[in-house]
């Protein structure tokens, strides 16, 4: 089923990178604006704890539907760091300053892919309560 397929690959796109803010914090380090307040090493450490709960949830049909809402947001909030690459790659080669710019656009397929697996997601049950 495509839905499954979606659910999966945003899963897999928050997990896989939450999991190298831990094993390989340095390159999520280098790009957290200097102009956010706190540590570096917090940023990288807290938006990786974030990608990989939410990835975590997006798989379970229960919490699917929020999750997918707060991927939406998450990618909206680490545009910044996007942003922040471009600045600080200005002297890098070619290669490198095409794949900082490449990461802006793809925000947006990102975004669209978060907003889509909320839309398929089942709407939590709610318990209707009556009074007599």
């Amino acid at each position: 089923m495509l839905h499954d397929r979606l659910v999966r690959a945003l899963s897999a796109m928050l997990l896989v990178p939450g999991v190298l803010h831990f094993l390989t914090p340095q390159p999520f380090d280098s790009i957290v604006p200097d102009e956010i307040p706190g540590s570096k090493r917090f940023w990288t450490y807290a938006s990786g704890a974030a990608e990989v709960g939410i990835g975590a949830a997006v798989l379970a049909p229960r919490t699917r539907r929020t999750a997918a809402g707060l991927a939406a947001a998450l990618f909206v909030a680490v545009f910044p760091a996007n942003v922040n690459m471009i600045r600080l790659w200005v002297d890098e080669s070619p290669l490198m300053k095409s794949i900082a710019w490449a990461r802006l656009p793809l925000q947006i397929p990102m975004i669209a892919l978060a907003l889509l697996v909320r839309r398929g997601a089942s709407k939590p049950e709610t318990t209707e309560t009556t009074t007599d």
